[in-house]
């Protein structure tokens, strides 16, 4: 696919190019956003104030489970403001990166399995191979158990 500022050209299976106008919108652009806290207040007022859910939801053009919703965050919390959107910084490995680090201190060609079962039996933290993968990357410590070698002959064409 290329992009240009508003043009996008996507190439099919068949080789034929399509171009659309993505209107200028980046990828955040797309994205989804919750509604604004004033259309959530202007509805539940409606509702608190006698409108049914589904009057509301017809007056303000939104779904009725999201009315339902909002009346369910408001009766919980007392507010109808958005959850923080996204996935949250960080890993559950994080609290116990000294506890890997002094792992691979210990036995310098520990693989990632042991790394995983150690964290299970003295931490009682159950992840798989990819996630203390991913949290050695990000710190830089990842390492070859050997040496490259040299291609053997018998596997060369």
């Amino acid at each position: 696919m290329q992009t240009d500022q508003s043009r996008a050209t996507i190439t099919l299976a068949d080789g034929a190019g399509h171009t659309f106008d993505s209107g200028g919108f980046d990828r955040e652009d797309r994205m989804g956003r919750p509604y604004s806290m004033d259309l959530r207040e202007r509805v539940m007022a409606a509702i608190e104030g006698g409108m049914s859910t589904r009057q509301a939801t017809a007056r303000f053009s939104i779904g009725i489970a999201t009315a339902g919703a909002w009346s369910r965050l408001k009766r919980a919390t007392g507010s109808v403001a958005p959850p923080k959107q996204g996935k949250p910084k960080g890993s559950v490995l994080d609290v116990h990166a000294d506890f890997i680090a002094s792992l691979i201190d210990e036995t310098p060609d520990i693989t990632l399995d042991e790394i995983a079962a150690r964290l299970k039996t003295d931490r009682a933290v159950t992840v798989v191979r990819t996630a203390v993968w991913k949290h050695l990357d990000r710190r830089e410590m990842t390492h070859k158990k050997r040496a490259p070698m040299r291609a053997s002959s018998s596997a060369r064409m």
